[in-house]
C-alpha cells in the first residue's frame, strides 16, 4: 500500500480535538475522527482542514502540503448544504484527485425532486410527489393522495423530519408545508408515504459497482400506529434508539429473486444520477413486495459502526479497507 498525503477537508465545527477521548459516541465530529486517525494508521500522512465559507483557506493549504488527494468530508459551504458540490467543482479546476461523488452526480441527486424526475425518465419506481416553493400559495394537487410526507427538498441528515412529518389532512398538509418553509427557509417536497420496511443499500464505484449487502432500519418498540421513518431523532438521539428499540443490521427474509431485483434498481439509480465513488440508497419495501427507491445519497456517513461500514464489513471489507477503497476510486477517478 502506497503511502500518500491526504488533506482531509471537513466543516470547520466538526474537526476533531486534538485529544480525543478514549470513549465517545455521538460527539457530532466522529465521522471526522474515524477516518482521520484510521487513516493515520493505515500509514498515511493525512491532515484535515476546516472550512466554513473561506475558499482562500482551501486553496493556501492545497498549496502548502501539496496532498496527492483530498477526502472530501464536507456537507456544506458558507452554511448552504448544496454549495458543497462546488468545492468539488474547485477541486476538479485546480486540479487535484478527491473522495466521493462528483459535481453532477451530487447536484443530480441532492434535489430530490430533480433526482426523482430523472429516475421517473428511467422507469425507476418512487413514491409520487409535488413541490412547493417559498412564497408561493400552498395547494395539494388532487393527485397526491394521503398520507403524504413532508420534507425538504435538499437538506440531508434528516433535518425537519419528525413524526410530524406524515399528514393526513388538507390542513395538517398546509400547516407543515408552511412550518418547514418558515422554520428551514427550504423549498418543499411532498411525497406519497410508502407503508413499510425501511431498507438501505450501499454502493461503491465509478464505472465498476459493487453492492454492499442490503441494511434495513428496524423500529421495535414504537408506539402502535406511528409511522416507521427515519426523523431526526431516529437517526440522531441515542436515548430515543434505545427507548424505542432502533436499531440497524443486515436484513432478513430477502429471497435471492428480490435481493437481485433490489440490487439492480440500486445500479441503475447510482447510474441514472451520474453518482461516483460512493453512496448509500435510501428504499421502501411493501409487505406486496413492490420496492421503492426514496432517494440516493452521495458521500453518506461513513463513521465505524455506522451502516455503510457495518454492511460494507459484511461484504468482507474492514473498515481500513473501506477507507483504501474509497481512496483508490478517487485517485481511479482522476486518472
Amino acid at each position: 500500500m502506497k503511502k500518500l498525503r491526504i488533506l482531509c477537508l471537513a466543516h470547520e465545527d466538526l474537526v476533531p480535538p486534538d485529544r480525543v477521548p478514549t470513549k465517545f459516541h455521538n460527539e457530532e465530529w466522529r465521522t471526522e475522527n474515524y477516518v482521520l486517525s484510521t487513516l493515520r494508521g493505515m500509514g498515511h500522512d493525512a491532515e484535515i482542514l476546516g472550512v466554513r465559507s473561506d475558499l482562500g483557506l482551501l486553496r493556501s493549504k492545497v498549496e502548502e502540503l501539496k496532498p496527492d488527494i483530498v477526502f472530501n468530508l464536507l456537507e456544506e459551504f458558507h452554511d448552504q448544504p448544496l454549495y458543497d458540490q462546488n468545492i468539488v467543482s474547485f477541486l476538479e479546476l485546480i486540479p487535484i484527485p478527491y473522495t466521493g461523488c462528483n459535481p453532477r452526480g451530487m447536484i443530480l441527486s441532492r434535489d430530490k425532486a430533480l433526482a426523482r424526475k430523472v429516475l421517473t425518465y428511467h422507469r425507476i419506481p418512487g413514491p409520487d410527489f409535488g413541490v412547493f416553493r417559498k412564497g408561493r400559495a400552498i395547494r395539494r394537487p388532487k393527485r397526491l393522495s394521503f398520507p403524504l410526507f413532508i420534507k425538504s427538498q435538499v437538506e440531508e441528515a434528516s433535518l425537519g423530519i419528525s413524526q410530524s412529518s406524515i399528514v393526513a389532512s388538507d390542513r395538517d398538509f398546509q400547516e407543515r408545508v408552511a412550518f418547514m418553509h418558515e422554520k428551514h427557509n427550504t423549498d418543499v417536497i411532498a411525497e406519497e408515504y410508502i407503508e413499510g420496511r425501511e431498507l438501505y443499500v450501499g454502493v461503491l464505484g465509478n464505472e465498476r459497482l459493487t453492492v454492499l449487502p442490503i441494511w434495513e432500519l428496524l423500529f421495535e418498540n414504537m408506539p402502535e400506529g406511528a409511522p416507521r421513518i427515519a426523523t431526526r431523532r431516529v437517526k440522531w438521539d441515542a436515548k430515543y434508539q434505545k427507548r424505542h428499540g432502533i436499531a440497524s443490521r443486515a436484513a432478513d427474509g430477502i429471497s435471492p429473486d428480490l435481493r437481485a431485483r433490489i440490487e439492480g434498481m440500486c445500479r441503475r439509480t447510482y447510474r441514472a444520477l451520474g453518482i461516483t465513488g460512493y453512496a448509500r440508497i435510501d428504499l421502501r419495501l411493501k409487505a406486496s413486495g413492490e420496492v421503492f427507491i426514496i432517494e440516493a445519497n452521495p458521500n453518506p456517513e461513513i463513521a465505524n459502526g455506522e451502516d455503510f461500514a457495518d454492511s460494507a464489513l459484511a461484504a468482507g471489507f474492514s473498515y481500513e479497507s473501506l477507507l483504501q477503497r474509497i481512496l483508490s476510486l478517487g485517485l481511479r477517478k482522476s486518472a
